[in-house]
């Protein structure tokens, strides 16, 4: 046996067969709902694994899962991992145009996607003329889109299991989302992944040291965690999460959507104790839900909610803990290239920078040399060790990102950071995001963590718009609270200067309806910087 993600789950299927794996909600108010024990995950999972294989992917070959969130899409991850089919994420909100690049870019041969996106996959398939298999879920709405319908693909493929020997060298790949340039795809070997994004079947204990070592926990253990990823499983965030359930044989609930109010209802139905989301976009309305119309829910249960992907600034962190006092909340910083990297300390954000108490394998360096910086000096975040293989047909972009030092392979993050003499990383930002201002650097992150902390403010994103004077200035989108009177600069800035050296405070405010985010709630900063722009001229 090895590192390898569908050995794994299928040793922890065979000494928790009985257990509940998987808790899938459907649309809000239908009260559909699937459970599905481990035993009958897997033999799901093997239906499917099954049909790939009959339908002539080969291993090695990429199926790309454009779907909301289900049973489909998990039982479809697994059956890849169970043929050695690579599985690959796509944003469901991508229109023609991005469809066509990354069915292209990723070589996808083939798809598994909702009925409802048939219109999109129609268009981008004349583009895309590797795509040979489809797989719809649901009944048809183009009919001259010619799918196996996934319930025909279920009942072809056997139960069993059957598959060829796999290995710890199995590839995962995670699409970024995009939202500063075009995305990538992140091959990982499985075994790389299973350490770096899944903490090696422990996430806050000693990893495995062996693969046998993970059903033998699972079996010593017993039941009683829930597990709930809110993201879409499209977002390497909540997959990661959902698998980490699983190493632990404890139960995972999902939903198709995020609905705040049907998150709490949730949480209080199926006792659940351990929540992930991310960042403000996705815990504020969490906490409005709260105060308003699911004021009273249950949540005692729930000891955990953990954020990776965006900040959850000190503000909303207040507010909730006031709220769900029982709850830890874990600010966690990683990414799609470095899988968890550390947690922000209890006094992050409260006008320290968002501080990190990162793991053995991390450090700041210099871009340059990759030395390891001085204690103050500004470099990038760096991980070795468990470390993906690179870009997907990018290899200028690999060679950019992943070096070797001291016969170890690193990866260098886009995060710009300092370290501290006991070894704490503040994070300042992506270098790519860094607005140039008058000389000075601002990193958007640390404005908007003050600017959420205006009592009339409810969301915000900062971006450079250029300027003849500074060469850039640093600009505010901002959506305001329901009800709230829009402010003044001045007053945005009054505010923001208690908290910021000057030159980081914004000289220009625009006040938009709404702050466009990814569904996963991540900063769509190319939007805001549109959005500014356009407003300056």
């Amino acid at each position: 046996m090895e590192y390898n993600l569908a050995d794994l789950f299928e040793s922890v299927v065979d000494v928790a067969a009985d257990r509940e794996a998987l808790v899938y909600l459907d649309h809000p108010g239908t009260g559909a709902e699937r459970r599905l024990t481990y035993a009958e995950l897997d033999a799901a999972a093997n239906r499917i694994g099954h049909h790939l294989i009959d339908s002539g992917i080969r291993p090695g070959e990429h199926l790309g899962l454009h779907l909301y969130n289900g049973v489909e899409y998990l039982q479809t991850v697994l059956g890849c991992l169970k043929a050695r089919v690579v599985p690959v994420n796509v944003n469901y909100r991508y229109v023609e145009e991005e469809l066509v690049y990354l069915y292209r870019d990723a070589d996808l041969v083939a798809l598994v996607f909702d009925a409802e996106f048939d219109d999109r996959v129609a268009a981008a398939l004349p583009r895309t003329p590797r795509l040979r298999h489809l797989v719809r879920v649901g009944e048809p709405v183009d009919a001259g889109l010619k799918a196996v319908a996934f319930t025909e693909a279920e009942a072809a493929g056997s139960p069993g299991r059957g598959f060829p020997a796999r290995s710890a060298d199995d590839q995962f790949i995670i699409y970024t989302g995009g939202t500063t340039g075009m995305p990538k795809g992140v091959m990982w070997r499985q075994e790389d992944l299973f350490f770096a994004g899944l903490g090696g079947g422990a996430p806050t204990g000693e990893p495995v040291k062996r693969p046998e070592e993970l059903a033998e926990r699972v079996a010593a253990g017993g039941a009683g965690i829930t597990f709930f990823p809110t993201p879409p499983l499209m977002h390497g965030t909540s997959t990661l999460t959902t698998f980490i359930g699983f190493n632990f044989g404890q139960r995972v609930v999902i939903h198709r959507k995020f609905v705040p109010e049907e998150v709490l209802r949730t949480v209080e139905k199926e006792k659940v104790t351990s929540m992930s989301l991310v960042g403000d976009a996705m815990l504020r309305p969490l906490i409005d839900a709260l105060n308003g119309p699911m004021k009273g829910t249950d949540c005692s249960a729930m000891f955990s909610v953990s954020s990776s992907g965006a900040i959850l600034s000190e503000t909303v962190r207040r507010q909730f803990s006031a709220l769900v006092p029982n709850a830890m909340l874990l600010n966690n910083f990683g990414s799609s290239e470095s899988g968890f990297n550390g947690t922000a300390t209890e006094d992050s954000g409260a006008g320290s920078g968002f501080r990190v108490r990162v793991n053995s394998r991390t450090q700041v360096v210099d871009p340059a040399s990759h030395e390891p910086v001085a204690v103050g000096e500004i470099g990038r975040v760096a991980q070795s060790g468990h470390v993906p293989l690179g870009y997907y047909n990018d290899p200028a972009k690999t060679a950019e990102t992943f070096f070797e030092k001291d016969g170890r392979r690193w990866v260098l993050l886009g995060d710009m950071a300092t370290v501290d003499a006991d070894g704490v990383v503040t994070v300042l930002g992506r270098g790519s995001q860094c607005i140039n201002t008058g000389g000075e650097k601002v990193y958007p992150e640390e404005v908007e963590q003050a600017l959420k902390s205006h009592p009339d403010v409810y969301d915000a994103l900062v971006a450079g718009v250029p300027d003849t004077t500074w060469g850039n200035h640093v600009a505010a989108v901002v959506q305001l609270r329901e009800g709230a009177e829009p402010p003044s600069l001045t007053d945005i800035q009054t505010h923001c200067r208690s908290r910021l050296a000057g030159y980081k405070v914004p000289r220009q405010l625009v006040i938009a309806e709404a702050i466009q985010r990814s569904p996963s709630g991540k900063a769509d900063y190319r939007w805001a910087r549109e959005v500014a722009v356009a407003a300056d001229r």
